[in-house]
């Protein structure tokens, strides 16, 4: 097999090297690029050219999300592979739908992740086993999951309430207006069958986004 490329992106160094030397101990993997924030990731794939791009999503500035969409409007052929913390089912969705072709949680097995890594790079989809999981179970249980019928946006404001931000604590932090935000949580209650912040927080602790 030819060798991969591979880039890293997580804002912890020490979580690079980690996963650097875990990764460069197989002979056909080669880590040919770091970065520490979604921007650093967008200007490290442009100069680089890995054939798998190796991606947390929790980061500062615009974050892993944002950052899959850009790379993808550079190189629609990118192949992304998100590396995350979170183990919920909405999460593996939200990238699969902005087009990262595969998720692995950081709790993985060395040879999952290797797995994971060259699945992408032959073109094919790799979802670990455990999250795979979860995302049928959520399919079965018919519950409306917020990934499928939120907007981006608000999916954004959905999350903020979750956690207990006012309506202008929002408005500040998203750069909208808090007519915009009183907009999206109408929206929001409407597509949910919400009535409520609290009936909000609850449907984001069964969907395994915020802690009970």
């Amino acid at each position: 097999m030819n060798m991969i490329s591979v880039m890293l992106v997580d804002d912890h160094a020490v979580v690079r090297m980690g996963f650097k030397m875990l990764l460069e101990s197989d002979q056909d993997i080669k880590v040919i690029a770091e970065a520490e924030s979604g921007e650093a990731a967008i200007r490290a794939y442009v100069e680089h050219h890995p054939q798998v791009v190796v991606m947390d999503i929790t980061m500062p500035g615009i974050g892993g999300m944002e950052a899959i969409e850009r790379i993808l409007a550079k190189d629609n052929h990118a192949r992304i592979l998100v590396l995350s913390a979170h183990e919920d089912s909405v999460h593996p969705k939200r990238v699969l739908n902005a087009g990262a072709m595969g998720y692995v949680t950081k709790r993985s097995a060395a040879e999952e992740l290797i797995k994971a890594i060259r699945s992408v790079a032959n073109g094919k989809k790799y979802i670990e086993a455990s999250v795979a999981q979860q995302m049928a179970i959520q399919q079965l249980s018919g519950e409306q999951n917020p990934v499928d019928v939120l907007s981006e946006r608000e999916f954004e404001v959905f999350m903020s309430l979750a956690r207990g931000k006012s309506t202008n604590e929002i408005a500040e932090t998203l750069f909208l207006s808090p007519r915009t935000v009183g907009t999206h949580l109408y929206n929001i209650k409407q597509k949910l069958n919400a009535q409520n912040s609290a009936e909000i927080a609850l449907i984001a602790m069964r969907c395994g986004l915020l802690e009970p």
